[in-house]
Order: C-alpha cells, then structure tokens, then sequence
C-alpha cells in the first residue's frame, strides 16, 4: 500500500487539517438548517468517494497499463526506478468517481422539496457537462499527445455548456481606486441595471464577460497542466487550492440570497472533489505508482474555473492560483518558443546523491533549484506545495483586508 511520505507532513497537512476543523466548525453551527443538512449529507457521500477512488484507481491501473498507458518516471532515469512502468492517466479515475459523488448528491439535494433546489438545476448540470467534457478531452490528449498549440482550444470547446447556460450578471462592481477615473471621464460605460450600487459603481459587461469566463476556463486548465514534473505535485497543489476555496465558500455563508446559494454551489463541488483527489494524492506521492496525466489536470482546471465561476468568486479563485499565475509569466518566453522549449522541462537527477539539479528551463519546478539548490524529489515537492499554502493564506489576507478598501 502506497503511503504519503513524511516531508508532506508537516506544514501541507496541517493547513489541510485545520481547513477540515474550520470547516466542520463552520457546517455545525451554520444557522440555515437545509443548507447544514445538504452540506452534511454531501460530506458523507464525499468520505464514500474518497475510499470508493482508493478501492479503483489500483484497478484502473491495471487496465490502463495493459493497454499501453504507461511511462517511466523521467526524474528518476539512471535509477532501478527509473525502469520500472508506472499507469498513467489515472485522473480519469478520480474524475469518475467525483462524477458519481455529484450525480449521487444531485438525487438527494435537487429531489429535494426546498423551492432553491430546483432554481440550481440548470447550473448544476451545466457545470457537470463542461467537467464531463474536459475529463474525455483530456483522456483524448493522454492517448493521443495533442500538440500542445491545440490544448488552448479544448476548454474554449469543454465551456461551451457553461457559457451557454450561465444565468448570472455579466455586471462587475469597479474598484474604488479607479472610480474616480471612470466618474471624471463620466458614465456613459456605467450600468444602472444594479441600483444598489449607487451611481458610476458597476460596469455591464456584457459578452465581454463571457469572454472573460471563456479565458478563465483556459487559465485554469493549462496553468496546472504546466506546473507539473514532480511526484504529487499536480494533485497536491489542486487539493492546497480546493481546501482553501471550500474554506472560503464556508466563511462567506453568513451571506443571505444569490451569495449564500452560489457559495454553496461551489462547496458541493469542492467537497468531493477533495476527498478524490486527495485519495489519488496517496498514490501519486513519492515515490510516485500512477501518473495523474493530462487528464486530471485539465479536470481539476475546470472544476476549479466552474466553480470560481457560477459561485461569483474568480477573483478571489486567481489570489488561490498565484503559483500558477506566477509560473505561467514565468515560462511564457519557452511556451510561445521565444527560447527553446523542450518536450519535458524538467529537473535533472543526479543517481549517485539522488538529488534533483535546476535546468536552464523556465519554471517554478527550476527556479525553486536555483534557489535552494539540488533537492530531493519529495522535498522539492513539499517545498512547493508550502509555497501554495503560503500564497493561498496570503490570497485570504489581502481578500480579507482589502475588501472595505477595493470594492464595496
């Protein structure tokens, strides 16, 4: 049985686990009684999910790897490891199983008699069939290596059901800092379809916000597809920023109306897909016996974008993605071939010392090497995923402490 290792264990896991407390904490004394229950009932079929990924993935992988989905870890060439076959795609797994996790919620929570039930109907199947559509494509990409020039257009294609369906404002509140501006220069861009907001406060959109979706959708996919290459890290960091996007949800249901629903929305999201990937987590952590593949990580993007999007928190979701943010700025010189770019941009291995030493390519997974210099795979793991843990308290600090002072 495949164990999470022991660098993982401290700053990573107590994030994880008073994220757990405060959510419990939060569920508990929540004071609207059908959203405490919904949230309750989708808690337990969330710790069903995570021991039924537990129980497939080893059997999945059998599959995958006799049909020749396999590969052989790169960060461990020269080594008996280094030899051995490890499955690959085993997000389709974890995408499976969080798929009937949410089905199976939707019989209990949209049969349900409470009037809201039915008002998230559309929303909720929306949301399921852009995650169902970017799970196949990136079971596609794993099978047939899409060059990489085309993944750009697989969510604008997978978000196709959210933009079309999507029922909410396409008004954005301006911050206060370039107010001033906008009144100066005078209104005439200014919506007054929100009144509450007062005059020259809000901005309509319109399709430009779709298209503002369609690029959020895009960024999220691909932005944890590239900060990838080391054992547990593209499950490790997505379970860092859905713990912290459950953490807010729960924090924001003191809210009343559209803000309560669409938090809520979110949370019944994110808990499943917390307890799966964390399941895949356990056997994709150092040493690594599946790979995540394309395919999970283009699932976890659009999770994430679906659920930024109709809970009406993007902003907030990109503070939680600002390695990923970060990293992208980063490599954009090797990604648009400004500089060369190899197939797997890497670290590379020493077998001797089993330490892994920075390359010329531009990424977080180098740049970290650079600065600490050569590492073992499962610290410089650790490493990273600390310093999304770091990112995501501070995402919460400034979307916290900058509220009163950027928006009302």
């Amino acid at each position: 049985m495949t164990s999470v290792g022991p660098s993982i264990a401290s700053p990573v896991s107590l994030f994880v686990m008073g994220s757990a407390c405060f959510v419990g904490y939060e569920i508990a004394f929540l004071k609207d009684p059908w959203a405490q229950k919904t949230l309750f009932i989708c808690a337990a079929i969330s710790t069903l999910g995570f021991f039924l990924t537990r129980k497939v993935i080893p059997v999945v992988a059998v599959y995958t790897e006799r049909k020749g989905l396999f590969g052989y870890d790169i960060n461990k060439r020269g080594t008996p490891a280094g030899d051995v076959k490890v499955p690959e795609s085993l997000g389709l797994a974890t995408g499976l199983v969080f798929l009937m996790c949410a089905i199976g919620f939707q019989l209990f929570h949209f049969t349900n008699s409470e009037p809201r039930a039915d008002e998230w109907l559309l929303e909720y199947n929306a949301a399921l069939a852009s995650i169902v559509f970017m799970l196949f494509l990136g079971f596609v990409d794993d099978v047939l290596d899409i060059p990489w020039r085309y993944k750009l257009i697989l969510p604008m294609v997978a978000a196709m059901p959210l933009l079309v369906s999507y029922p909410g404002k396409t008004d954005i509140a301006i911050p206060k800092p370039i107010k001033g501006l906008l009144q100066y220069g005078g209104c005439d861009l200014i919506s007054m379809a929100l009144p509450q907001y007062g005059e020259c406060d809000v901005i309509h959109l319109g399709v430009l916000y779709h298209f503002y979706m369609l690029l959020l959708t895009i960024f999220c996919t691909n932005s944890i597809n590239i900060l990838a290459g080391v054992n547990g890290l593209e499950a490790g960091q997505s379970l860092v920023i859905a713990v912290a996007v459950l953490v807010h949800n729960l924090s924001m249901l003191g809210e009343s109306g559209e803000v309560n629903d669409a938090h809520l929305f979110s949370a019944y999201l994110m808990m499943p897909f917390i307890a799966t990937t964390l399941a895949l987590l356990v056997f994709n952590w150092y040493p690594s016996k599946v790979f995540v593949g394309d395919t999970y990580t283009y699932f976890a993007g659009m999770t994430f974008a679906v659920a930024g999007i109709l809970g009406h928190f993007s902003e907030t979701l990109l503070l939680f993605f600002l390695p990923q943010l970060l990293n992208f700025l980063y490599s954009v010189p090797q990604l648009f071939k400004l500089v060369p770019c190899p197939r797997h941009r890497l670290p590379k291995l020493d077998p001797d010392s089993g330490l892994l030493h920075a390359t010329p390519n531009m990424n977080l997974v180098n740049l970290a090497l650079r600065i600490t210099g050569p590492l073992r795979e499962e610290s410089l793991t650790a490493l990273l995923l600390m310093f999304q843990v770091a990112c995501c308290v501070a995402g919460f600090a400034a979307r916290y402490m900058l509220a009163g002072w950027y928006k009302y």
